[in-house]
């Protein structure tokens, strides 16, 4: 039989996702997840595919608060709102989002929010009886009404409440009472908080699992009451003062459960106190006690039965060779240690620890000063399985032995050598190391393009580079890694004068950057830039202070294509009022410095302020302040932005050749 040809081509062609069921569409979603551009494009796509992804979506984080109405009108199925980029929140949103979430919303993040009240509360929690996660970090005007309205949250596991700082003992009280779920608690910098609050809490939640009371003017009076708890896993008493040895010597109980301990700042407590804390504490794994007691032979010995303890952070305390030896001879295997600003460690301490403790994974050795070569053979002959190494400043270790890392510790993902003699031997050596992430050479004055390219052809995992300040780096080094380095996504290139165009040309095609510092790069112009807006769209932090061919031509490409963009640094820069209102276009910026832009007038920075809707802080020069009407000011902070004031002079930098750089001019003679 002969085909109509032309019925055949007119008949309709399907839709492949007809077949595909609502399950599969949604997993096609799920991996579309962090890339907010992706799921936009397939929701513009047709009505189908705008429907499905209103209905697949279940976190939410809005740019502007104004359009919470309509955008949770869209999106009927959210589980987790983060409202921390919409600073300006009123009760009257709150009670929006009670009604269109209702029993389907499980967690709110509020912690950058500000203006609402125990009202706004009251009608969240009354509406979203599921909710199971409150963050209310920051909120300095909370009272302990709100508190009572938080307390109505019957199945409320998590809560933050740090920095609220009028929030009383009768404010925990009635959240005690009432939300009886809880098993994580924040009360960081509650400072009206006393022993009261927290031992009606522990009585009263008898789940908690981790507990936060840094710097909360707290004694021993509620510990008794804390260590009962059966579940307890992670307790922080960082910088609690009024615990000492004489209160913690009168504890009788111990907390089985306790998995991890922070006792950093807590000056008037030693090895006697800490012995009767962590008395019965058979499962501890984590001990962090920076800045707190002298490390001695006696504080080791404390600790030494704890088969389980893997980390230890011991970070700017005195340190006694005695007790690092102690340390040495424990029977059980760490896999954490931190020496950070101990000016005690010396080579045959570190020595002999890590040849007792050659499991170790991570060591944090930062600002070790004595500590020399035979140091490094040592970690480096034993510990080979780190992955995690800090030893920025250790200034006596020379240059031989950085080859020592890519020839014996391989696994190694983070290294931070700033300010060390590294030079490019040491770089070809680290090249090795295939999984490294994380590489910091800051102030590296030994290190060259030579070892970059290194660097570059062997560890395509690399995320992280620091080169502040590493003089020695030029156009052909950046190139070099960018090629060999994809998946780069923070470069600080600040203060490398032969740094160019050419250089942000190359990491341009880095597609995943997020953050750039090129301050003090006085060779690159608004081209090198716009190439950076162009290709790396994923962009959220930009420093361009004293880079001062930079100007209102780079702002434009900015606007137009870095919509991800949060926090830039324009001091110095030549940006004007045009460059400023561009910027004032992109939804998620939040935080802004411009001190001493020369082109920067009152009125366009008043322009500029008020376009700008989610800003919530900016520096900006004091001589400002008085040119701007302070009808201005009020409503620019009424709506949720700091404004910060600087009196800061202008700095007048000079090029390689001597010449004055006045930012936006051509050089002058000295």
């Amino acid at each position: 039989m002969k085909t109509n040809k032309k019925t055949t081509m007119e008949a309709p062609i399907s839709n492949p996702f007809d077949f595909l069921t609502e399950e599969v569409i949604f997993t096609i979603l799920d991996y579309l997840e962090n890339d907010p551009f992706a799921k936009k494009s397939f929701s513009l796509t047709c009505k189908a595919f705008y429907s499905i992804e209103s209905q697949h979506r279940k976190t939410l984080k809005p740019l502007r608060a104004e359009l919470l109405s309509r955008t949770l009108h869209r999106y009927p199925h959210i589980e987790h709102l983060d409202l921390t980029l919409c600073p300006r929140i009123e009760d009257s949103m709150l009670n929006v989002v009670s009604l269109s979430c209702k029993d389907v919303l499980c967690s709110i993040n509020l912690s950058r929010s500000r203006f609402f009240t125990n009202i706004g509360l009251a009608s969240l929690v009354s509406s979203c009886f599921n909710l199971v996660e409150i963050d209310l970090s920051n909120g300095v005007e909370l009272s302990d009404l709100a508190a009572a309205a938080i307390s109505e949250a019957k199945n409320l596991e998590k809560l933050r409440l740090a920095r609220c700082k009028l929030i009383t003992d009768m404010g925990i009280g009635c959240i005690a009472v009432g939300c009886r779920k809880l098993k994580f608690v924040c009360l960081k910098w509650c400072v009206k908080v006393s022993d009261l609050g927290v031992e009606l809490l522990a009585l009263k939640c008898e789940g908690i699992r981790s507990l936060d009371l840094s710097c909360l003017q707290i004694t021993e009076k509620c510990l008794p009451s804390i260590l009962q708890l059966q579940h307890l896993e992670d307790l922080v008493l960082e910088g609690c003062l009024g615990i000492d040895d004489d209160g913690l010597s009168t504890l009788q109980q111990s907390c089985k459960s306790l998995k991890t301990l922070n006792m950093s700042n807590c000056p008037d407590v030693s090895h006697v106190g800490l012995s009767s804390l962590i008395n019965g504490a058979e499962n501890l794994r984590e001990l962090t006690l920076a800045y707190g007691p002298a490390v001695t032979a006696d504080l080791a010995k404390c600790l030494r039965n704890f088969s389980w303890l893997r980390s230890v952070k011991l970070d700017g305390c005195l340190v006694e060779c005695s007790g690092i030896r102690a340390i040495g001879s424990w029977p059980n295997s760490l896999k954490e240690l931190s020496f950070s600003k101990c000016s005690g460690v010396t080579d045959d301490s570190l020595s002999f620890l890590v040849q007792a403790h050659k499991e170790l994974r991570k060591l944090d050795i930062t600002c070790c000063r004595k500590i020399t070569y035979d140091s490094v053979e040592s970690i480096t002959s034993s510990c080979t399985s780190l992955t995690s190494l800090r030893m920025e400043s250790c200034s006596l270790v020379p240059k031989e032995a950085f080859v020592l890392f890519g020839q014996r510790c391989q696994l190694l993902e983070e290294l931070d050598v700033t300010d060390t003699k590294i030079d490019d031997e040491g770089l070809k050596s680290i090249s090795r190391c295939s999984n490294l992430s994380s590489l910091k050479v800051g102030i590296c004055l030994n290190i060259t393009n030579d070892g970059l390219k290194h660097i570059g052809s062997g560890c395509s995992k690399l995320k992280e580079l620091d080169l502040y300040r590493s003089l020695g780096i030029t156009d052909v080094g950046i190139a070099a890694v960018t090629v060999g380095c994809p998946k780069l996504e923070i470069i600080n290139i600040a203060y490398n004068d032969k740094v160019t165009d050419a250089s942000l040309k190359s990491l341009s095609r880095c597609s995943r950057l997020k953050v750039l510092e090129i301050r003090g790069c006085p060779h690159v112009s608004s081209k090198g830039l716009s190439a950076i807006a162009i290709g790396c769209r994923k962009l959220m932090v930009l420093d361009i202070k004293k880079c001062f061919n930079i100007n209102d031509s780079a702002m434009l490409p900015l606007a137009q294509f870095s919509q991800n963009l949060k926090q830039i640094n324009l001091s110095y820069c030549s940006v004007t009022d045009v460059g400023l209102l561009a910027l004032a276009s992109i939804n998620r910026l939040q935080n802004m410095t411009m001190l001493h832009l020369r082109g920067l007038t009152p009125n366009g920075l008043a322009a500029a302020l008020l376009a700008c809707r989610g800003i919530t802080k900016v520096k900006l020069h004091a001589s400002f302040k008085p040119l701007l009407p302070k009808s201005l000011l009020h409503y620019i902070e009424a709506r949720g932005c700091v404004l910060h004031w600087r009196d800061k002079a202008f700095q007048v930098e000079m090029d390689p050749k001597g010449w004055k750089l006045h930012f936006g001019q051509s050089p002058e003679a000295p």
